[in-house]
This record gives C-alpha cells, structure tokens and sequence, in this order.
C-alpha cells in the first residue's frame, strides 16, 4: 500500500510531516492494507486568511480498492494531527464496513 501526502501551501514541514502521516495511516489500514492499492492524503487549512477559527484543519483521504471505486473521507480538526487521526480512523471503518459487504456477497454466491 502506498501512502501519497498532498498538503497546501499554508502547511509546514512536507517531508517529516509526510513520513508521519503515513506512519498513521499504515497503522489505521492495517488489518485491511492486502486490499489497497493506495490511500491519497490532502491536507489543507480551511481558514489560513483568518488565521483563527475551530476547525481549520481538513484531512481528506481516498484510499483505492483492488477492482473497486476509490472511496473518500474527511475530517476537520483544530489541528493537522487530529484532522489525519480523524481521518484515519473513518477510512479504517469504512474499509472494514466496505470489505464486510464484498465478503458477505461472495458467501451468498458460493
């Protein structure tokens, strides 16, 4: 599984901040990683004009599937951190929901 990191221009520190976030989302994906091809990150702040404001950070991941449609997430945080945890932690459920359904499918075939 590869682990592609889009960021801004209002975010910092690419390089380790890329290694980190695929850290993160290895870690999340896991248990379903033999599926995935490869999950795109975006990383972008929401209100860099205001400089202020909740929720200004925004993660959003596609993660595409073997012989299937890439499905996305998002999540907004106060910060890069949270915004890829929440992130991460919606596309392991939506993996872990999405392979369920193919698996329960392929039962009632057989």
């Amino acid at each position: 599984m590869k682990v592609q990191v889009n960021t801004d221009h209002n975010i910092a520190g690419r390089e380790a901040l890329a290694d980190n976030i695929g850290g993160v989302v290895e870690a999340a994906l896991r248990r379903v990683s033999d599926h995935i091809t490869r999950v795109e990150v975006h990383l972008s702040d929401e209100n860099s004009d205001q400089k202020q404001g909740d929720h200004a950070m925004r993660c959003m991941m596609e993660a595409r599937l073997e012989g299937r449609q890439p499905v996305a997430v998002t999540h907004q945080a106060e910060t890069v951190a949270e915004a890829v945890d929440g992130a991460a932690a919606k596309l392991s459920r939506m993996m872990d929901h999405t392979l369920g359904q193919l698996r329960d499918h392929q039962s009632r075939q057989d």
